[in-house]
Parts: C-alpha cells; sequence; structure tokens
C-alpha cells in the first residue's frame, strides 16, 4: 500500500523539493501535504507549484506555547493523513507529546555526521573541530534531539580553505540524494543504515 507523506518546513524546502520529486513512479510512498510554522516560507509555493497540498500554523502567534502551536499543526496533519512525516529544515524544538504522537513515523535530515554536532551552527563546529569529514544524517526523531536511530549518512570531505558557506553548500546536495534514499527504503519497512560515499 502506498504509503502518505507529509513534510514539514521553515523555510525554502530545498530538502521537501527533493524528496516531492522523488515520489513518482514506482516509489513506495505520495505526498499528500507541506506544512510550514511559517506563512511566507518560500517552500509553500514551491509545494503548491509541484501540485502538493500546502498548509501553515504561525508559531508566532502561539507564543511560548508550544502544546497550542502544536495542537493546531496536528489537526492539518489530521485531514492529509499521512503514514509518515518528514521534517525537512523545520526550525522549531517538538515537544515530547508531539513526538510521541508520531512516534517511529517521523524523520529528520541533520547537517552533520551524527552523533557530533546535535543542534546548530553544525558546518562551523565541524571546521572549529578540524574534521577531515563532515556530512548529513537522516534519522528517525525521538524525544532526545538530534538522537534518534540513524538511517543514513553521507558524507564529504572538509577542504583547505573551507568556511561554513562552503562547507554548507557541498553538503547540501548530498542531503537531497540521502533523503530520498532514505524514505524509500524506509516507506517499505526497511530502517538499516544507509551509507552514501
Amino acid at each position: 500500500m502506498t504509503k502518505r507523506v507529509a513534510i514539514l518546513i521553515s523555510g525554502g524546502g530545498s530538502n521537501m523539493v527533493a524528496l516531492v520529486r522523488s515520489m513518482v513512479g514506482d516509489h513506495p510512498a505520495r505526498p499528500v501535504l507541506v506544512a510550514s510554522n511559517d506563512p511566507q516560507a518560500g517552500g509553500l509555493q514551491r509545494a503548491a507549484d509541484l501540485g502538493v497540498g500546502v498548509a501553515h500554523v504561525d508559531h508566532r502567534i502561539y507564543g511560548k506555547d508550544r502544546s497550542a502551536f502544536e495542537a493546531d499543526l496536528n489537526v492539518k496533519l489530521d485531514t492529509a493523513r499521512p503514514d509518515i512525516l518528514c521534517l525537512a529544515g523545520f526550525m522549531r524544538i517538538l515537544t515530547p507529546d508531539f513526538i510521541a504522537r508520531w512516534q517511529g513515523r517521523m524523520l529528520n535530515i541533520h547537517p552533520s555526521l551524527l552523533p557530533k554536532y546535535r543542534g546548530l551552527h553544525t558546518h562551523a563546529r565541524a571546521l572549529e573541530a578540524g574534521d577531515a569529514e563532515h556530512g548529513c544524517t537522516v534519522h528517525e526523531v525521538t524525544a532526545e534531539l538530534d538522537g534518534g536511530p540513524i538511517l543514513g549518512q553521507a558524507r564529504v570531505p572538509v577542504l583547505p580553505g573551507d568556511t561554513p558557506e562552503t562547507l554548507a553548500a557541498r553538503v547540501l546536495p548530498m542531503e537531497h540524494q540521502l533523503y530520498p534514499a532514505v524514505l524509500r527504503r524506509f516507506a517499505v519497512g526497511d530502517r538499516r543504515p544507509l551509507f552514501l560515499p
């Protein structure tokens, strides 16, 4: 049975676009919704242009009440009835209750080789540490920030003279390869980690 996929974004949605474009032909999943916490997120128009339904719940009107924001987000998600929830540049920390509701069905992509550099500023932190390689990780979302089971990783070399910006620019195309590849496997129940060179 074809899996239904909802994608959460906060910005331009380049990983979302990669995911949506991959879900064609014999792919075991199809996109049913792209939702954002920012009504102005550029990725919403990109998703609409790709023929995917869109929704937004502006987190700012809820102040510090994350549970109320998530309750309204879940209303939008429930309407779309997704089997899988993909976080793709979704810049909100989710509550344990939200995570528990989607446990085992929610994926995230993170721009580091986890367990290194959870959280923000991963490219700068890799450079500061003098790492020889860097990359990205797709993982299941659990209550531990960027700490869920690893489903895939892709690596790039750190080059002399790299800045956080040049490193990020080299990692991003690998994100666009890795996330769709992991989603295809995950949609048929394959949780074995996938490692790209």
